[in-house]
């Protein structure tokens, strides 16, 4: 554990991405390799099993530290990190350990098989033996992630360079179902790709528009088409069956088995990228598909009430052969190639695309997307191939301007991580009569100065505790950005809003002048 702990402190200490990569890169070269394994598969989102609950560890933590349980809640939120906490309050180790990554990973999978008391014994014998670092690290294996500033395009860096392979064979590999469990550093890094049937292709990610599309050069160099407000996927066929992933490396086969058909339309070596939607007739708001998400077994009459297609937007593999490095505009023609002969009930839609010689023209179809169920359109550069991850210049999203209302705080919590001292996670109302009615909650969207100006306010104006949750003075007025709205019975408002978050402190505006309960429903019949 001494190794992975002297590469997370260098990783840690550290804010360039250059040392952070080389750091990364020397432990992949001089590990073993079953640590290796580890290493990647904790920094890409990938741990064991938890195999013991988190209140158990606070619990077995106080008493080894001597302090009361309560003690230890109040710690917690003020250092952000349980992992950490728990580190922080345990005395310090009898012995030393020189076991590997390897080990620890291997003891935390055996705890499952036995007794809870034998568990709470082997788990402070643990901590007996590591070093602060390590403990903490321990501590990371049960609780959670490495969430340290390694993204899997610094992972994919460091075994390029680890490696001598090319970062998009390295990208490719890190895809889909292995495990160190199932797969050796042979399988993963020098095998032939095509082994598991399954993999998925890194998925190219667009920036945000922000400047005027005008500074993009000539409209003729560029192609259009709605932004779907889906579930990012790619629908995979070979050696006869059918994968479909998710941007976020979930395989989600089994939740739409209407995409099996595509098994009798498309060709063996076919890859689609696109977005999976609720279809009938054409895509159907997100909070259509948004009762699908999360359902391993879809019953019938959802099944019916949200059916779901594929809009393709771009082909990956045809017949087996990578087209990735070919121009957009060529694996465009091959998709809508693919798509003359399907039948109208097909689970696959290639949407045209948005057809103008001038900007101004694609500013006015932008301005009609919430119409056509989209968040704004896409714009990506005829010539351009299918990269991996989110580069800037060819692929481009220009979204619509989100939905605004002006809410109340009513509610404060503190935030996790940096912020652990800070007020960070809020509740907001609008005025219902001489009601304050609670809708939704934010926590993004100020900025350090002002999130440390509101904390000082909470802490002087708490009117009630609730455990970690204050409520505070009615006074406050802040305008809440949001993507959609919809009907929703599990909250008190009846309504819930998609991707809310703080646009910014209305300090200009008097709390009698906050939104009301009739505008947030008005809002509901106009965008639901």
């Amino acid at each position: 554990m001494k190794n992975f702990a002297a590469l997370f402190t260098a990783v840690d200490q550290t804010t360039k991405t250059n040392r952070k990569v080389a750091a990364l890169a020397e432990y992949l070269s001089s590990a073993s390799e079953t640590d290796r394994m580890w290493c990647i598969a904790l920094f890409t989102g990938r741990r064991p099993k938890r195999a013991v609950t988190t209140t158990q560890l606070r619990e077995w933590a106080a008493e080894r530290a001597g302090i009361p349980l309560w003690l230890f809640e109040e710690a917690y939120p003020i250092v952000g990190d349980l992992a950490e906490t728990i580190a922080l309050v345990l005395p310090p180790a009898a012995r030393k350990s020189d076991e590997d990554l390897s080990h620890w990973i291997n003891f935390l999978r055996g705890l499952s098989n036995v007794e809870q008391e034998e568990r709470r014994a082997l788990i402070e014998d643990a901590w007996n033996q590591l070093g602060d670092v390590e403990r903490f690290l321990f501590n990371k294996l049960i609780t959670g992630g490495f969430r340290i500033g390694i993204s899997q395009k610094l992972m994919t860096r460091a075994l390029s360079q680890a490696t001598g392979r090319e970062e998009a064979e390295m990208a490719h590999r890190l895809m889909g179902t292995w495990s160190p469990e199932t797969h050796t550093w042979l399988d993963l890094v020098e095998a032939d790709t095509g082994a598991d049937l399954s993999r998925p292709y890194p998925f190219y990610l667009a920036y945000q528009l922000d400047d005027p599309p005008e500074e993009l050069g000539e409209p003729k160099e560029w192609r259009a088409e709605w932004k779907w407000d889906g579930i990012r996927g790619q629908v995979i066929l070979r050696g006869g069956e059918h994968f479909v992933w998710s941007r976020g490396e979930e395989l989600m086969t089994d939740r739409f088995p209407e995409l099996a058909r595509l098994k009798d339309f498309l060709p063996e070596g076919t890859v689609l990228d696109g977005e999976i939607l609720a279809w009938r007739d054409g895509p159907l708001p997100f909070n259509t598909l948004q009762a699908r998400i999360g359902r391993k077994n879809v019953p019938k009459k959802l099944l019916a009430e949200a059916p779901v297609a594929l809009a393709a937007y771009d082909v990956l593999e045809w017949q087996g052969e990578d087209l990735r490095y070919a121009p957009f505009a060529e694996r465009r023609a091959q998709l809508e190639a693919l798509a003359t002969d399907l039948p109208k009930d097909a689970p696959l839609h290639v949407p045209e695309q948005l057809s103008f010689d001038a900007w101004n023209t694609l500013k006015t179809m932008r301005a009609a997307a919430r119409e056509a169920q989209a968040e704004g359109v896409m714009l990506k550069r005829a010539t351009s191939p299918y990269l991996s991850g989110r580069k800037k210049g060819d692929w481009w999203k220009w979204k619509i301007d989100p939905l605004t209302i002006d809410a109340v705080m009513i509610y404060a919590q503190q935030g996790h991580g940096r912020r652990a001292n800070l007020f960070t996670d809020f509740t907001f109302a609008v005025w219902k009569g001489n009601d304050l009615v609670p809708f939704t909650k934010a926590y993004s969207g100020l900025t350090d100065a002002e999130f440390r100006e509101i904390t000082t306010w909470v802490r002087k104006n708490t009117v009630q505790r609730f455990g970690p949750v204050r409520q505070v003075t009615a006074e406050h007025v802040f305008e809440i950005a949001f993507e959609g709205i919809h009907a929703s019975p599990r909250h008190k408002s009846g309504v819930a809003l998609r991707f809310p978050r703080v646009s910014r402190w209305r300090q200009d505006k008097p709390l009698a002048e906050a939104n009301t309960y009739e505008d947030l429903l008005q809002m509901l019949e106009t965008y639901g």
